[in-house]
């Protein structure tokens, strides 16, 4: 369901997502590379939807000169690294610049996987509704294209609608999934010593979780693929009484091929468990890549104290955004399936991908997935599960980007601190 963030729900998160976004003790990546430091706290990367980045990766050792929890009052008889003790002036402005920054960092993830990339969702899911397009937008040129287009005719209200209703469905996602864990021995986190029963728990939370969001999540689905052309201006809480509205079947515009809700519940928990189980295993897999790396820098040679402030951060941001990344990807035809089911018979127009101006109805007659899955691959060719990938591209080229470009920021600034 990853968006990611429909990442989970993707692209709504859609993913972490940094739709990022996940643990799974054993078999799970952790939710965070640092949770033992001062630091990690600070680092507030979002989930991709529908999952959350629930488990923990565990305890990390304290950074070089930091006293470890078993020697609470050993006192270094010397700072290791100028300017980075807790200590005096010096020390308490670094320790000042690092709270900053490590906020910084996460704010920066935020801000790219929920407001930035949110162009790129919505032209990928225009892209996967559209039957009628003979343009698949396969690379990223022809979707900048297409964009330019689309914010000429339009405005740039066009690239940035619904982006409101994807963060109420993260609110209802996360929600519901604390009040179920408060109301059921279903854990939401998964301990390090984990049993197939814990985890079966674990994923049945995951998946009560999705089916409560799925009518919100069709209702925003909606919003992010309806030409601003004939779009009414509509209230941010219009996701929650359309999403109502689904569920007691009133005041929700629909033709008779509307699927019912509980023909959508198998699809949409099938995305959504297989991503986060995907993102999952990439994000451990990631991590535990990387605190080898960073263990073995450590013996070699003396690292310096911005790569240790850099090394308490930077880790879990990686592994979130190579966990989203490969999961948007393996689970692209599916979630290609689940949008143009979710999306049948509610009267939606968009607007037309071919051309960047005019609008197409949506008149597909889907019995269910099966029938999906065999109309596109008849109709459409292979390639049709994949219309808008490059979309998926460009979001990722820029979130990136963005964690390059806050590397280096953060880096100069530590630099010239010590």
């Amino acid at each position: 369901m990853h968006p990611r963030r429909p990442d989970g729900f993707d692209g709504l998160g859609y993913r972490g997502g940094a739709r990022d976004e996940q643990g799974f003790g054993g078999a799970f990546p952790a939710r965070s590379f640092s949770s033992g430091s001062d630091l990690g706290h600070w680092v507030t990367t979002p989930p991709d939807i529908p999952g959350s980045r629930n488990l923990h990766w565990g305890e990390k050792s304290p950074p070089f000169g930091v006293p470890s929890a078993s020697t609470p009052h050993e006192v270094p008889a010397e700072e290791p690294f100028p300017g980075t003790g807790g200590g005096g002036v010096q020390g308490q402005s670094s320790e000042q610049l690092n709270r900053f920054a490590g906020f910084g960092i996460g704010l920066a993830s935020l801000f790219t996987e929920n407001v930035l990339a949110h162009p790129c969702i919505v032209l990928r899911r225009q892209c996967q509704v559209n039957y009628h397009a003979r343009h698949y937008h396969l690379t990223p040129f022809t979707v900048i294209n297409i964009m330019y287009s689309f914010n000429k005719t339009q405005g740039p209200r066009a690239l940035w609608k619904g982006m409101g209703s994807t963060f109420i469905v993260q609110g209802v996602t996360l929600g519901a999934e604390g009040i179920i864990s408060e109301f059921t021995p279903l854990p939401r986190e998964v301990s390090h010593k984990w049993s197939p029963k814990q985890i079966g728990e674990h994923l049945l939370l995951k998946s009560l979780t999705y089916i409560i969001a799925m009518p919100f999540y069709s209702a925003s689905l909606i919003e992010t693929v309806q030409s601003e052309i004939i779009r009414d201006n509509t209230g941010i809480l219009e996701c929650i009484k359309e999403g109502i509205g689904r569920v007691i079947g009133l005041g929700v515009p629909h033709s008779k091929r509307l699927l019912p809700l509980l023909s959508l519940v198998f699809p949409t928990v099938l995305h959504g468990v297989l991503h986060y189980i995907i993102s999952s295993i990439v994000q451990k897999f990631v991590l535990l890549i990387l605190k080898r790396k960073t263990y073995n820098s450590h013996l070699v040679e003396n690292t310096s104290p911005v790569q240790n402030m850099l090394d308490a951060y930077f880790p879990e941001l990686i592994a979130n955004f190579a966990a989203s990344l490969c999961s948007d990807v393996i689970l692209y035809p599916l979630e290609t399936v689940l949008h143009r089911l979710h999306i049948q018979g509610t009267r939606t127009i968009i607007d037309n991908t071919d051309l960047g101006y005019e609008v197409l109805p949506i008149n597909t007659q889907y019995e269910g997935m099966r029938d999906c899955i065999n109309t596109i691959r008849q109709e459409e060719g292979v390639l049709g599960f994949y219309k808008g990938f490059g979309a998926v591209i460009i979001q990722y080229t820029l979130h990136a980007a963005v964690l390059q470009i806050t590397k280096i920021i953060y880096s100069t600034l530590l630099q010239n601190s010590v």
